[in-house]
């Protein structure tokens, strides 16, 4: 029996699940990540914990699956995109925290870039708006501090966003590659040519020694050295994220989306072998790149999902676990009593695209309780995603239907209400980890243990559907009670 190893370092924990042949898990692990806030709008992690909780990850993985690690034919990567690295050409030390994506503190960067007149070139060339949240301010941001600048020009330093990281420590400084997915979340990468975008490296002073080489999804990413889990391991596939979901949830063709609710809340539509340069302020992006051919997606994000839930737990001790969460939206049948939660503590991402915002709570009476507001920071979650679903239809991008995963929709009332506000049947798989079971149907696949992507698993077997419950008149008036209050939170 053949085997491999599916890693997804995410924004909150890193985890590892060994899959056989037929892409059942057999043994997994995963440890908490956190990260730190300098200042407001600022978020970095360790990257020495990124690695250590990666590294244990896959070990306990390993272990927990029983098998010999020399059975593992490959290893697959999903990660948190965007997050910025820089490392020590020789040795691999870190020089500075990690910047995560979350992070806003290049807003004033991404302005100077709109007053420059660069914003048409970015749009045009990298599918991407001009914002913090992609790597290519942060980056610059790095490399202005000290004498950072001119260590890259000298080739002492390496640029990486996480899975180019991961891929170093594993390979032993022996691989500096990110794969097209990855890449095209910098806002440095040319999306159609496949190629670092020299007018933007330029016009952001990136030195060209700091970028690493660019590859397929699929392919050869150089081999784990027997250090790490005992034995040499073949790097098969990489994939950010997201565009790993993609593939977890069966999103092969145009038509198909997913809604992955983590950290972020992120909802990618598949558009096929051809990029939709959307007029909106909708991403375009790389879903897979396999056999030297790019298929694409067009991509929304909201900054904070899964994390305002952990604010209700960590910061207001309304809740003491997320589960909760479904219990106070149903004691009060889901009627907040006006109290709208605009959950901006980063920013507001597509199709707003407003760094400077930030969380707003309104309505507020003597009345109101903590189910109310637990109810409405769930729901100002969802109104983000019907905002996003509305933009989509204006691109003409069709969903046929709308595919949901990761830890919030295991609330059966979310999904419900879900349904309701963005009229889409909501479709829960049977396996809601849909990324790391992403990257090991990737890791299959670069492997030749599988022939293709749309062999169907687990987590491409509907779990439950929810249905839209709610007329078109009870949807218009909750969705302009929350636009009001989101024009409250910009202003």
């Amino acid at each position: 029996m053949a085997y491999v190893l599916a890693i997804d370092q995410g924004t909150s924990s890193s985890r590892a699940v060994v899959f056989d042949a037929q892409g059942r898990a057999i043994g997994s692990s995963q440890h908490a990540l956190d990260a730190s806030y300098p200042q407001p709008g600022w978020v970095e992690q360790d990257p020495e914990a990124i690695w250590q909780t990666t590294l244990a990850a896959g070990r306990g993985a390993i272990a927990d699956a029983g098998v010999d690690a020399s059975r593992i034919d490959a290893i697959g990567i999903a990660n948190q995109r965007e997050t910025t690295l820089l490392w020590e050409a020789e040795g691999g030390r870190s020089v500075c925290p990690a910047i995560v994506w979350q992070d806003r503190r290049t807003a004033d960067h991404c302005r100077r870039i709109v007053a420059d007149g660069m914003e048409a070139e970015v749009r045009a060339t990298t599918g991407l708006v001009v914002d913090p949240y992609f790597s290519a301010t942060k980056l610059a941001r790095m490399l202005d501090v000290g004498d950072m600048r001119r260590r890259a020009e000298a080739n002492e330093l390496r640029f990486g966003t996480v899975d180019t990281f991961l891929i170093s420590r594993l390979t032993g400084g022996h691989s500096h590659v990110t794969d097209a997915t990855n890449a095209s979340r910098t806002m440095l990468y040319d999306l159609e040519r496949h190629e670092w975008s020299e007018t933007l490296a330029d016009y952001l002073d990136i030195p060209r020694p700091l970028l690493p080489s660019l590859a397929d999804t699929v392919g050869d990413f150089g081999i784990a050295d027997p250090e790490w889990f005992g034995t040499a391991i073949p790097i098969r596939a990489v994939a950010g994220d997201q565009q790993a979901a993609l593939a977890g949830q069966g999103c092969t063709r145009a038509g198909e989306a997913k809604c992955t609710f983590g950290t972020g809340c992120f909802l990618l539509a598949h558009t096929g072998t051809t990029p939709v340069h959307a007029t909106s302020k909708l991403l375009t992006t790389v879903a897979s790149r396999i056999g030297g051919a790019s298929a694409y997606a067009l991509e929304g994000s909201v900054f904070n999902a899964g994390v305002a839930v952990k604010w209700l737990r960590d910061r207001l001790g309304l809740i003491v676990s997320a589960a909760e969460t479904e219990d106070a939206a149903r004691r009060i049948g889901g009627d907040t009593d006006g109290v709208v939660v605009v959950p901006a503590f980063t920013g507001l991402g597509a199709p707003h695209w407003e760094p400077d915002a930030r969380g707003l709570v309104t309505g507020l009476t003597l009345d109101t309780g903590p189910d109310q507001i637990i109810t409405a920071t769930l729901k100002g979650i969802a109104f983000q995603v019907a905002d996003l679903l509305a933009a989509m239809a204006t691109e003409g991008v069709g969903i046929h239907d709308l595919r949901v995963d990761g830890g919030m929709v295991v609330n059966d009332w979310f999904c419900e209400f879900l349904a309701d506000i963005t009229a889409h049947e909501v479709q829960r798989p049977a396996n809601i980890e849909t990324t790391v079971a992403g990257a090991g149907r990737l890791a299959l696949f670069g492997a030749g243990l599988i022939s293709g992507l749309e062999a169907r698993s687990d987590t491409t077997q509907s779990g439950h559907r929810f249905a839209p419950q709610v007329d078109s008149r009870q949807r218009k008036a909750w969705r302009d009670e929350w636009q009001a209050a989101v024009r409250k939170a910009i202003a």
